[in-house]
């Protein structure tokens, strides 16, 4: 026992080693031809291990997240070896493994000399649910278990992924045909590096490190965001814990207890049932920061405008984030929490929408501070009024 947690303790050690090669410039054929001939049977988990190892010992996450596609050209022979761990149909893990088998299909016709060309390009960027729910599922559960590589590295490939699609369509749209056809050799070349970390590093390890239960929460929160291309299977059974389906039932009523009780408020009372009907129905997204920066609640309206689930609960606000913006948002709830602005205001254009964004800081009667509220809003509309219309005209 004490022979084998040396052996790998020297292994692990060994792949440190590698991997600081990687980073400071060496070989990539030097590097590959020593680790074949030292370590020959390496494991998903022990990857994932070091590369969390040097992140946690500073070594920045855009460093790591470059040497992702050397690591996969490095490591390919021997990871390749690995076995799958076999799961039944509607597991999260069997799911993500079925959209990977389609983008497989997809990405073998987008060729950029093709008169549909356009069209292949987006029905392949529908890969972007499949990212969204690791992004919102996955990840928060193994940021639980103390596993906050894959949020921190994989978000910045999937962000990496997301530039080629919108500059490949911008290049199209120009008639680049030469830049179209670099770019679309890149993000192919992307995509399979994205399906090769997952299925040989990122799953096996999500798998030996999440318990039961987490896998039971991530797919209940999974429809929230949908799925590419395929339907999840159903001999998996996510009702690990039963008691989590009679309270969405008895909530969903209006019958569980204590949801008829009115709760005094400043202005009126109101029961838990009416907070959460008005919560639901309010016109626009809103998300409750609290004041030890997790998120604690977020409004689940009819048309989200950015993508939540019940993964998110919990979660630190920086993790929710891509890693290039964190600074950022770290900068701005400081400001709010010194009180050195009272909000924090952006806009953006996406999807033919124009999206308005405001971040509140909240104190109660004493000064302290209480945590941040976010709003979200399509603004289209609004911005598009003139004149007026009274009451009267309706």
């Amino acid at each position: 026992m004490g022979e084998a947690i040396g052996n790998n303790i020297i292994k692990e050690e060994e792949l440190r080693k590698i991997i600081k090669d990687l980073n400071e410039g060496s070989d990539i054929k030097k590097v590959k031809k020593e680790f074949d001939k030292l370590i020959r049977d390496i494991s998903p988990e022990e990857i994932a291990n070091v590369e969390q190892s040097l992140i946690n010992e500073g070594v920045p996450v855009e460093h790591v997240q470059k040497l992702c596609d050397i690591h996969v050209q490095v490591f390919d022979d021997a990871l390749k070896k690995q076995g799958k761990t076999k799961v039944l149909p509607g597991h999260p893990v069997h799911t993500y493994r079925m959209e990977n088998r389609e983008l497989r299909k997809k990405i073998r016709s987008l060729k950029a000399g093709r008169s549909d060309f356009l069209s292949h390009l987006k029905d392949v960027k529908l890969i972007e649910l499949h990212y969204v729910r690791k992004e919102n599922q996955l990840f928060p559960y193994l940021e639980s278990v103390g596993f906050t590589g894959p949020s921190k590295v994989m978000w910045g490939k999937h962000d990496e992924i997301r530039t080629l699609f919108r500059e490949i369509e911008e290049d199209y749209n120009k008639g680049d045909l030469i830049a179209v056809k670099k770019k679309t050799r890149g993000l192919i070349k992307s995509l399979k590096n994205m399906i090769f970390m997952e299925e040989k590093i990122l799953f096996p390890t999500s798998i030996r490190k999440l318990p039961p239960q987490a896998w039971s929460a991530i797919r209940k929160g999974e429809n929230a965001i949908g799925y590419s291309w395929i339907e999840p299977g159903n001999l998996w059974d996510a009702d690990i814990v039963s008691t989590q389906s009679t309270d969405a039932v008895s909530s969903s009523s209006g019958t569980k207890s204590g949801m008829n009780d009115k709760i005094p408020l400043d202005t009126g009372e109101l029961t838990v049932f009416q907070i959460n009907l008005l919560l639901k129905n309010l016109p626009f997204d809103m998300t409750y920061v609290d004041e030890n920066d997790k998120v604690a609640y977020y409004s689940e309206g009819k048309e989200r405008i950015f993508p939540r689930s019940p993964g998110i609960i919990g979660r630190d606000v920086a993790n929710c984030h891509p890693p290039k913006s964190v600074h950022v948002v770290e900068k701005i709830v400081d400001a709010l929490k010194k009180g050195e602005k009272e909000q924090a205001e952006f806009w953006i254009q996406m999807n033919g929408q124009f999206i308005h964004i405001r971040y509140f800081p909240l104190f109660d009667l004493l000064g302290k501070y209480r945590g941040i509220i976010e709003v979200s809003q399509e603004v289209s509309g609004i911005r598009s009024l003139e004149g007026e219309r009274r009451l009267l005209d309706w």
